[in-house]
Formats: C-alpha cells, structure tokens, sequence
C-alpha cells in the first residue's frame, strides 16, 4: 500500500503544482481602459486635430460612465508646418495594462501592445458599448482603424514630397491619405502589413466619402492614459 500512498502523493503534488500555475496565468480583468470609437465624429478624418481626437475618445467614454478616466486617441502626428516635431500614438496612451468593454486584457503594457502577443483582434477590440464594428468578412466593411503609425507606433518619417500619412495631423477632410490598421487582423494576404492592428496602409483619402473605398468608417483607437 505504501508505492499507492506514495503514488497519490505525487499525483496530488503535480495537481497542486498544475493549479498554480493555471492561477498565474489566468487572463487578467479590469474596468475598462481601451474602446474603438463607434462612431467617427462626422467629418471624415479632420478630426480637429489630436485634440479634437481625444475630446471624442472622452466623450464616447463619459457616455457609457467611464468618463473620470483620462482619454487619448491612439493617433500620430508628422512633421507638417507648423509643427516643429512628430508625436507617437504609442507615448500618448500611458503606461497600462488596458482592458476592453467587458474587462478583457488588451496589453499590459507599451511592449507588449506594440509586440506579438498584444489581445487586438475582432473579438476584443469592442465600442465602448462593447459592440463590434464590421470586419473585412461583413458588409459595409469598417476594418480600418486610423493611427497614423507605423507598427511600433511611432510616427511615420516626414520627407519633402513625401505622401501625407495622417490627414495633415487629422484637419483634412478631402485630399491627402493616412495610414491605418485592421483591428480584425484580417486582410487579402497573411504578410504582416495585411493583418497588423495599427500599421496596414493607407486611405484612398480623408473625406468621410473616401474612408470607405479602403474598408473604414473612420474610427479609432481609444486609450485611458491615467
């Protein structure tokens, strides 16, 4: 009897060792920290700038009660006069860890947001109402999300002649381009560029008629940075 006793000794050590280890890697809750806007605020990608941007992160948040938190919008900015330097979306939004609608972790961090193992994809990026926009496989298709970056979301290099890659710092709502992602993580082929949640391609234009040619409806990123 004594091998048996030995034997569920072991089994019993392993299933507490099992158990612990499920514990530390159990996914992480918290209130909500991360929405995609589920409305654009009605002029295309003018946005009224950053700040413009983040008025309507925050205001989309105090609507569904999370209003005390502070919002930015995960946008970059060039280097278009009369700017006198870039700003990256990824210093904008605080340190972390942020967490969706229904408490879900996005990323515990800058790194591991902007890595291979942040949690965007087309079951967690929600509205802040916890609804979900329309990805590449619907009809209309509102996959792109703006951003402005590149994929460490930093902003995109600045260049004479260069195309504009954020919609003249978010204020035009005609000609110009900027550079979105797919939060479905989905796209006509599996490279890196197709299926990546901030730094896909970019616009046909920036009129709230040209967003749709691409697959948008000019939404974006929100991010509480306290």
């Amino acid at each position: 009897m004594r091998p048996t006793h030995r034997l569920m000794y072991v089994v019993s050590a392993a299933s507490v060792a099992a158990l612990v280890v499920s514990c530390a890697s159990a996914p992480k809750i918290g209130p909500m920290s991360f929405f995609v806007t589920s409305v654009n605020p009605g002029d295309g990608a003018n946005l009224g700038g950053l700040a413009g941007a983040d008025a309507h992160c925050q205001k989309l948040a105090s609507a569904v009660g999370a209003g005390s938190r502070a919002w930015r919008a995960y946008l970059s900015t060039g280097f278009i006069p009369p700017s006198t330097a870039a700003v990256h979306a990824r210093d904008r939004i605080g340190k972390g860890p942020w967490f969706n609608q229904k408490g879900v972790l996005i990323a515990s961090n800058v790194a591991e947001l902007h890595g291979d193992k942040n949690n965007v994809n087309k079951e967690t990026a929600l509205s802040e109402k916890g609804t979900v926009a329309n990805d590449r496989s619907k009809q209309p298709n509102q996959h792109d999300i703006l951003t402005g970056t590149r994929p460490d979301g930093s902003a995109p290099p600045s260049y004479p002649n260069q195309p504009d890659m954020t919609c003249g710092e978010w204020t035009k709502n005609g000609a110009g381009s900027a550079i979105v992602g797919h939060f479905d993580r989905s796209g006509p082929s599996q490279d890196p560029w197709a299926v990546s949640w901030n730094s896909s391609h970019n616009t046909a234009g920036c009129g709230k008629d040209d967003l749709p040619k691409t697959g948008g409806a000019g939404l974006f990123y929100c991010f509480a940075a306290d």
